[in-house]
């Protein structure tokens, strides 16, 4: 390998929801940026939606990672320019007032109130394009609204990152489509396909990167980053794992946080959507638990089926009539991220509660209850050897069916390994991101989140993001 040497002003490490607004608000404010993303630029619209192809293309590890446990976590992580924005549902949902109460109170938050965290989420999402379908909604979606209203149950439509057409046509705005454009526009550079390996540091200020990028003729290179300040926005779990990799320990990668999710394979007498996720939410229960839908292609909806551990050939056959939902809880465990010299991957654990198991239970049971009362015929549960189910009466047998061993979870929202505040024993940065002992290094993503919100926390880490940016280049 080759080495080379690039010199900058600010370097961002990832690309995704808080890397793409951190390298977008310094750039535009005249500052000399460079965005690092390990995973390759792929087009967004080069690809179709949750197939194969873009799993292949644009997951971490093509879409198989897990938290170790009883039972075990899967989890997903996006490694391409824009990170898991470009490959989640795009929902969008701001964090609670009183959680954000919550978390200042806990953790001792300088500046950090709901109007202020709403006055930055109003901000973003007049940029993007934050807004609801504009028509009705697709079959998939409306299952879950017709539940709840013969259960008479709260549910809500939410809103996403997407722009709508008049044509009633929708298209995401990932950062790869918004924010880290408008930073090359400004400025910035993206260098992708370049993995960060290690920070450079001088007592307590970062002065530089040490980095392996892969180029075009197929041969690596090392490639050494010098910055005046580095902002880590990898995400909540590979930001903990540079973090540790470059000597920075102290409160970094325990705390994590995640949404457990149990689904159902629901199967009904006509056919359902498969192109899209289902942007309706049951929230009769939250912010403990939620219930909503996944994405269903066919090899979604094979895997969900498999899950369940029974007979399930005829309703394969039939699975353009399958849609898969899912309940997620506010877990009371933590989980931990750990680098391990040697390793390439950092090991991530999560091990649920005796109160966690009782609430997935209690989740999948009334997630249960919701598909029925919309009409669904056969509920494969995400647990094997339980039943399958096809009368209400029938779902007290999912009680005691979700134990360690038999329930097969998975998440997409994960937080809170470096958590903000001025409680130096709980935290691992500042209110504002900055790593404690260390005069330039900052965090600014998911990592921050204090914790699991129950609902998608893109909205909460971009907020935070930009709130984080505006008091840097008022102080720096």
């Amino acid at each position: 390998m080759r080495p080379s040497t690039i010199d900058t002003d600010i370097l961002v490490v990832g690309s995704g929801a808080g890397g793409a607004v951190t390298a977008s608000t310094l750039a535009a404010a005249g500052r000399t940026v460079t965005v690092v993303e390990e995973g390759p630029w792929v087009d967004p619209d080069a690809l179709d939606p949750f197939s194969i192809e873009e799993m292949v293309a644009k997951y971490r590890y093509r879409g198989a990672s897990a938290a170790l446990g009883a039972p075990v976590v899967a989890y997903a992580e996006g490694r391409c320019v824009g990170g898991s924005t470009e490959i989640n549902s795009g929902l969008w949902h701001r964090a609670p007032g009183d959680l954000i109460d919550e978390w200042r109170n806990t953790y001792q938050i300088d500046e950090f109130t709901p109007d202020t965290i709403a006055r930055y989420s109003e901000r973003i999402e007049d940029d993007l394009g934050v807004s609801r379908l504009p028509g009705a909604p697709p079959p998939s979606s409306a299952m879950l609204e017709r539940g709840a209203t013969k259960l008479d149950w709260r549910a809500v439509e939410f809103a996403r990152v997407f722009r709508y057409e008049a044509s009633g046509r929708g298209t995401k705005q990932t950062m790869a489509r918004t924010l880290l454009p408008r930073a090359v526009h400004d400025g910035a550079e993206v260098i992708p396909d370049c993995q960060v390996l290690k920070l450079l540091h001088h007592h307590d200020r970062v002065v530089g990167a040490r980095c392996r990028r892969h180029l075009d003729t197929g041969q690596d290179e090392v490639l050494t980053i010098n910055a005046e300040h580095v902002f880590v926005c990898g995400g909540a779990i590979q930001t903990p794992a540079l973090l540790q990799r470059s000597g920075f320990r102290a409160n970094i990668g325990n705390g994590l946080k995640l949404h457990p999710t149990i689904k159902i394979a629901a199967r009904f007498p006509h056919p359902l959507d498969h192109g899209d996720v289902p942007m309706h939410r049951i929230t009769e229960f939250s912010p403990h638990l939620s219930i909503g839908g996944s994405q269903s292609r066919r090899g979604h909806v094979a895997l969900a089926l498999a899950e369940s551990g029974t007979e399930h050939t005829e309703a394969m056959e039939d699975w353009e009539n399958v849609s898969i939902y899912y309940a997620a809880i506010r877990s009371d465990a933590g989980g931990r991220v750990m680098a391990v010299p040697g390793l390439r991957a950092p090991i991530v654990t999560y091990r649920l509660t005796e109160g966690d198991l009782s609430r997935l239970a209690r989740g999948l049971v009334h997630l249960g209850e919701a598909l029925l009362a919309a009409g669904a015929t056969e509920l494969y549960p995400s647990v094997t050897g339980a039943p399958v189910v096809r009368r209400p009466e029938e779902l007290a047998q999912w009680w005691a069916a979700v134990t360690r061993t038999n329930a097969n979870l998975m998440t997409v929202h994960m937080t809170s390994t470096v958590r903000i505040g001025e409680d130096r024993d709980r935290t691992g940065a500042d209110s504002f991101g900055r790593v404690w002992g260390t005069a330039n290094l900052r965090v600014n993503d998911a990592a921050l989140v204090p914790d699991a919100p129950g609902v998608n926390p893109q909205a909460s880490i971009m907020a935070i993001a930009a709130r984080n940016c505006d008091h840097f280049l008022a102080g720096a």
